[in-house]
C-alpha cells in the first residue's frame, strides 16, 4: 500500500464476465465517495454522462453532484452498480434519473438526449466516457463484429450524442470525451481498442473548431492505467494483478483521481479550453 492507502501491485488475480461489476473487484475503486468535496462550480448544470454505473463514470456522477449538477446516468445493464451512483447523487440532493440501454444505437442516443431535456430542463455537459475493449494476441483472433462493436461503442456513441445534443446546447455548454493513453501509445494487445481511441482525439479536435463559433467547448481526458470492472473482465488475470505497474507512480490510477480533469473542463474554470485532451496518466508520458 502507498502512504495515501491506495493499492500498490501485485493484487489479487482475479477475472470477471464482462462488462464487470464493482463489488466483486478486489480491491474496490475509490470514486471519490468519501473524499471529494463540491463548491457549486456546477450549479444548477445538467450532464449526461455514459458508463456513469461505474469506474470513472461513477467518479465524475459524484463530483458533478457534489459541485451542484443533475445527472443522467447512463449505462448498459449493470443494474446493481448503476442504482448505487444513483444513491451517491441523489444524497447530494440532485436528481439523477438512470436510463439503461446500448449506446452503439442511434435512437437510444437520441433518447438519452431527449430524456434528459424533457425530465432535468436541458443539457449543458455530455461526458461521452462509456467504453468496450478486449484484448486480442493476434489480428486474426480479431472478429469482425468485435472490431464493429468497439467503433460503435467507443466513437459511433459519441458522434450519436454529440450530433444529439448540440441541438439543445447554449453558449457555455461542453462536451468532455474519454480518450486515452493509448490514442499515442498503443499496445499490440488492444489493437481496435486503441484505435478508436486515438479516432476519439481527432474527433475531440475536429468538434471543437466546428462548435467554437456556438460557444460550445470540446475537450478529452486522455487516462492512463485506471482501475475500474473493465480490467478484471477484459484483461487476463495475471495482467489484472500487475495492472498499472509500468507508470511512474507504480500503480494503476483510482477513478477518483481523473475527476478533477472533467470538473475543470466542465466549469467556469475550464472557459479558456478547447480542443485540448489533458493527460492523466501517473506519469507516463504521451508522445
Amino acid at each position: 500500500m502507498t502512504d495515501d492507502n491506495r493499492p500498490m501491485p501485485p493484487q489479487p488475480e482475479q477475472q470477471q464476465s464482462p462488462p464487470g461489476v464493482t463489488r466483486l473487484m478486489k480491491p474496490i475503486p475509490d470514486h471519490g465517495e468519501k473524499s471529494y468535496k463540491g463548491s457549486g462550480k456546477l450549479d444548477g448544470k445538467v450532464a449526461l454522462i455514459t458508463g456513469a454505473d461505474s469506474g470513472i463514470g461513477r467518479a465524475v456522477a459524484i463530483a458533478y453532484a457534489r459541485e451542484g449538477a443533475d445527472i443522467v446516468i447512463s449505462y448498459l445493464n449493470e443494474d446493481e452498480d448503476a442504482a448505487e451512483t444513483a444513491r451517491w447523487v441523489e444524497d447530494t440532493g440532485r436528481r439523477a434519473p438512470i436510463i439503461a440501454g446500448d449506446i452503439t444505437s442511434e435512437e437510444h442516443c437520441i433518447s438519452l438526449v431527449n430524456r434528459a431535456v424533457s425530465e432535468l430542463g436541458g443539457i449543458d455537459i455530455l461526458v461521452n466516457n462509456a467504453a468496450f475493449q478486449r484484448t486480442y494476441s493476434s489480428i486474426t483472433d480479431i472478429t469482425a463484429q468485435a472490431w464493429d462493436e468497439t467503433f460503435r461503442t467507443n466513437i459511433y456513441a459519441p458522434f450519436y450524442l454529440s450530433k444529439a445534443a448540440v441541438p439543445h446546447m447554449k453558449p457555455g455548454a461542453t462536451i468532455i470525451n474519454t480518450t486515452s493513453i493509448q490514442s499515442r501509445q498503443p499496445s499490440s494487445s488492444l489493437l481496435a481498442y486503441a484505435s478508436t481511441k486515438g479516432a476519439v482525439s481527432n474527433f475531440t479536435a475536429g468538434l471543437a473548431e466546428m462548435l467554437a463559433p456556438k460557444g460550445i467547448r470540446v475537450n478529452a481526458v486522455a487516462p492512463g492505467p485506471i482501475w475500474t470492472p473493465l480490467i478484471p473482465s477484459t484483461m487476463p488475470p495475471e495482467k489484472s494483478a500487475s495492472f498499472g505497474k509500468q507508470t511512474l507512480i507504480g500503480r494503476a490510477g483510482q477513478p477518483a483521481e481523473l475527476s478533477g480533469a472533467y470538473v475543470l473542463l466542465a466549469s467556469e474554470d475550464g472557459s479558456y479550453i478547447t480542443g485540448a485532451v489533458i493527460p492523466v496518466t501517473g506519469g507516463e508520458i504521451m508522445i
